[in-house]
């Protein structure tokens, strides 16, 4: 189970896959550990080394105090813990895909660290995410009933009627997963989205990009997908149906086969 210490601070992650392949590093959602990744490693990691990483405060990477209550962390700060595991690990260029909170910190790495990543994957995202007051909200909400009372409605927004009617044992692991987060790590990254409106450096990204959507995503949806690849230039759009915000999860094998497409150049 592999620790680095950066910056004082602990930095959960993990590097499998093959040694002698190009390097895929993924970054994960708002309140997930990098497990959530699990279901298409097996595709991924038979082309690619393939790196995951807890963010700070999620899974056992160590939180970053906030300032104070009304300011979190910014992309900027979640892209320089991004940048600082590559640096720590000899790691020059890499694909890069994101996952929601993720996929900001992939468009913040296509932009301002160019040179660093290779070919990019922004999967449920967008350039902005909000409104703001959802996100007042939801803080609000988690410091007064902790985490545990949101993780009931996050699981409605993260996949669609017909998984959690299936597989409900597995809908549950991931809200534990959403109540045991750092209330400092989900409040700080939280606030981060909040605040976060990348269109205006989108047309800076230069690396080839693929955007995928979940069809009944609520949280990312594809109209906000749809926008994203049109400011980035050349990025190309593809829809997962049957999908709503975790498509790794829901439909990984799908989405594994779009991955391995658009890495494979």
């Amino acid at each position: 189970m592999p620790f680095l210490a950066i910056d004082g601070r602990t930095v959960h992650y993990a590097l499998e896959g093959r040694t002698d392949a190009p390097v895929l590093l993924l970054a994960n959602s708002l309140g997930t550990s990098f497990l959530v990744w699990d279901a298409v490693m097996p595709a991924l990691a038979a082309h690619f080394s393939v790196l995951r990483y807890d963010m700070r405060g999620h899974g056992l990477s160590d939180a970053v105090p906030l300032r104070d209550e009304a300011n979190g962390y910014s992309i900027a700060d979640l892209a320089g813990d991004a940048l600082g595991l590559l640096d720590a690990l000899g790691i020059a260029k890499a694909h890069v895909c994101g996952l929601s909170i993720g996929g900001m910190v992939a468009q913040h790495l296509g932009a301002h660290a160019p040179a660093r990543v290779d070919r990019l994957v922004l999967c449920d995202t967008a350039m902005q995410i909000g409104p703001a007051s959802v996100w007042n909200e939801r803080v609000a909400g988690i410091r007064r009933d902790g985490l545990a009372a949101i993780a009931p409605g996050v699981m409605g927004r993260w996949f669609t009627d017909g998984f959690r009617e299936r597989v409900p044992h597995i809908v549950r692991g991931y809200a534990n997963m959403v109540a045991r987060t750092t209330l400092e790590g989900y409040v700080g990254c939280a606030l981060a989205v909040r605040d976060a409106d990348l269109t205006a450096s989108a047309a800076r990204i230069t690396a080839p990009t693929l955007v995928v959507v979940g069809d009944k995503d609520p949280s990312t949806p594809p109209a906000a997908a749809e926008a994203m690849a049109a400011a980035i230039p050349g990025a190309r759009l593809e829809l997962i149906a049957d999908a709503s915000h975790i498509p790794c999860v829901e439909q990984p094998e799908v989405l594994a086969r779009l991955l391995l497409s658009h890495l494979a150049g």
